[in-house]
């Protein structure tokens, strides 16, 4: 992000807007998502499917088990992060706490727009008081409930979006552009697997492969369900030709 001239009486703290009414504390908070590893959500038939690239650093040495990019969060409700990890770990332990609260008091499960709706109440105090940050996280939040099966994304600002496929994190263009092409209501669980992975693919950096993407899905009747690298790999292997527009990731957080 430019600097531009005068921005720096203005971005030492986050109650202070700019003349043009910019908060730039949350703008840096925007950029470290966009530095992040691309994730993705489609919504399906009954349920929803979960992708995340998790950008291993070595990945010889390094456990992939221990870099989680999707969570869950209640027995209907999973999410992936884009971001700084830290902050996403905060934001998942806040809203497990506020799904089991609400189970506890009214003995059923949140809904998952209640509990979108929490999570960016939590993140826009981060955006209105002196002393702290936004965070640097955008969550991509899948589930089902009585109202029927959902998508939503959320941003550092705590706006939020309900979307039937979407994607965050780095380079996401690519993704929506592959997703408003080819997304159709109703999708079958496999379809929207495929979808998600190809999405994904559109991406990837230069070279980068689907050896890495951890996938879940939130389905009616059955919760949360993560697939094995041999099942993902399977999916990978029926995905139509790339159409050689490769994306151009960014280098940052995970």
């Amino acid at each position: 992000m430019e600097m531009q001239p005068g921005q720096m009486a203005y971005d030492r703290a986050i109650t202070v807007f700019s003349p043009d009414g910019r908060l730039f504390q949350v703008e840096y908070a925007r950029e470290a998502v966009r530095r992040g590893a691309t994730t993705a959500g489609v919504v399906y038939a009954n349920g929803v499917v979960l992708i995340a690239d998790r950008r291993i650093p070595n990945p010889r040495l390094a456990e992939a088990s221990s870099l989680e990019k999707i969570h869950q969060i209640d027995e209907n409700i999973g999410c992936a992060t884009a971001g700084l990890v830290a902050d996403a770990r905060v934001l998942v332990d806040y809203a497990r706490l506020a799904a089991q609260v609400n189970r506890v008091t009214y003995a059923e499960a949140m809904s998952v727009e209640m509990l979108v709706r929490r999570i960016c109440d939590y993140k826009q105090q981060y955006t209105q008081f002196g002393g702290v940050r936004p965070f640097g996280t955008a969550l991509l939040v899948g589930g089902y409930d009585d109202g029927g099966i959902h998508l939503f994304e959320t941003e550092p600002s705590g706006s939020l979006t309900s979307f039937r496929a979407a994607s965050t994190g780095g380079n996401k263009g690519p993704v929506m552009d592959l997703f408003e092409q080819k997304y159709r209501p109703n999708l079958d669980r496999d379809a929207a697997i495929g979808l998600a992975l190809e999405g994904l693919r559109a991406g990837l950096e230069e070279n980068g492969t689907l050896a890495q993407v951890e996938v879940c899905t939130v389905q009616v009747g059955e919760g949360m369900n993560r697939l094995g690298p041999e099942e993902i790999q399977r999916y990978v292997q029926r995905l139509p030709a790339a159409g050689g527009t490769g994306g151009s990731g960014r280098p940052g957080r995970g």
